[in-house]
């Protein structure tokens, strides 16, 4: 079963037997522009004499040598810079720590849905570089919140909602299996009401939270395709909070593109009618 980084458990779908057919493969003097690599195992991966331009790389990223030098600690520092959250998520030892991320979480949305708000609905459907769109991403963190808070935290059998979106590798099965529509395509809206909602869980746990709670154990696993292991509240609240901010991230990025896109096209419209 495919299991890829920290808190990444793909649920298999892909897995069909076949998935290290490429493992120490050679590859020699082959085009590979504009390939896509997604939830892919990259780990002792080795790029010699070759030609990249334009690449972007995401995900978790350790020990990465570009031309001899390991920049690693310098992209860590320079999210950490840009991303002060990032910061605030590690160094938390308390259920104050987790209330007053929960605080920054809530405010980072805050701001970033109205800016959302501010463009054409089409566009909060639209995707950025085959990732999810804004509407998408609000769908995939109530799943999160339904996995990781209601079923997990709270030990309910199934919280969750149709709309709520799994990572691209769950399987489908286990999506409807669990009453989970991935087919659906509701208004921003609609879904921002559900978020809401599944915002509201949170902050009545961090609320609630002592520090005896943190090590809870909680009895049921996030959702079915899950490796069976023992978590404890701390780190299941750690993992929704990490999906916050680094989803917001994301979103943030996307939005900035959305809105370049958007000035170009009046710009283009404006110099046609003119």
């Amino acid at each position: 079963m495919a299991q890829y980084g920290p808190h990444r458990w793909s649920a298999g779908y892909h897995d069909n037997g076949q998935n290290d057919r490429l493992r120490g493969h050679e590859f020699l003097v082959n085009d590979l522009a504009g390939a896509r690599f997604v939830d892919c195992d990259l780990g002792g991966v080795t790029i010699v004499d070759s030609h990249l331009v334009d690449v972007s790389i995401s995900g978790h990223v350790e020990g990465l040598v570009v031309n001899g030098v390991d920049v690693t600690a310098y992209v860590a520092a320079e999210l950490d810079r840009r991303h002060p959250e990032r910061v605030q998520l590690r160094e938390i030892r308390s259920s104050d720590g987790f209330r007053a991320m929960w605080d920054t979480v809530e405010r980072l949305w805050a701001g970033t849905v109205e800016r959302a708000g501010r463009l054409p609905a089409a566009a909060l459907d639209e995707r950025v570089g085959g990732e999810w769109s804004f509407v998408e991403t609000q769908r995939h963190l109530i799943f999160i919140t339904d996995s990781w808070a209601s079923r997990t935290i709270l030990g309910e059998p199934n919280p969750f909602h149709p709309w709520a979106l799994p990572q691209t590798a769950y399987a489908p099965g286990d999506a409807a299996a669990l009453g989970m529509d991935l087919g659906a395509r509701p208004p921003l809206a609609d879904v921002l009401a559900v978020r809401a909602g599944r915002t509201a869980v949170v902050r009545a746990i961090v609320d609630g939270l002592s520090d005896a709670d943190l090590g809870r154990p909680c009895a049921s696993p996030p959702a079915p395709g899950y490796p069976k292991e023992d978590r404890i509240v701390a780190e299941c609240l750690a993992v929704v909070m990490e999906e916050e901010i680094e989803h917001h991230r994301f979103a943030v990025r996307d939005l900035t593109l959305l809105e370049t896109r958007l000035e170009t096209r009046l710009e283009t419209r404006r110099a046609s009618e003119s």
